[in-house]
């Protein structure tokens, strides 16, 4: 069997584009919130200024990717062979369960109609369900 390419942390429920939030949105709408511990608070103040410094935001590269009406339900997944950055995410999968929130982990080698892509990740729109 072909290992997976890309790898896509997520959670479990729908949010409100209609898409499975990813796990950094989900812990900072806890943060926003005020719901995280002070630890848990400083791992998000932290991390994210750590993934912020070492890969590339690809609204930076181009603002509509992530655009409703342009690319519809565009997510991103990492590359599996972004280690560097999959390896740090057990902390937020961590804060995540500590808040009963459900989350789950997608490998795929196909996640859809690629928009954007760099060394790290892609930022793909699904491919139409069917049935």
């Amino acid at each position: 069997m072909e290992q997976a390419r890309y790898v896509r942390f997520q959670g479990a429920d729908r949010g409100g584009r209609d898409i499975h939030p990813g796990i950094f949105a989900l812990v900072n709408n806890l943060g926003r919130a005020g719901r995280l511990t002070a630890e848990q608070e400083l791992f998000r103040r932290i991390n994210n200024a750590w993934y912020d410094a070492n890969y590339t935001n690809p609204t930076s590269v181009d603002p509509t990717v992530y655009d409703p009406a342009v690319n519809p339900g565009a997510v991103a997944w990492f590359k599996s062979s972004a280690r560097h950055l999959i390896e740090r995410v057990d902390g937020y999968l961590e804060i995540l369960a500590a808040h009963g929130i459900a989350y789950r982990c997608l490998r795929s080698s196909d996640p859809g109609r690629i928009v954007y892509e760099d060394d790290d990740q892609v930022v793909a729109v699904p491919h139409p369900r069917s049935g």
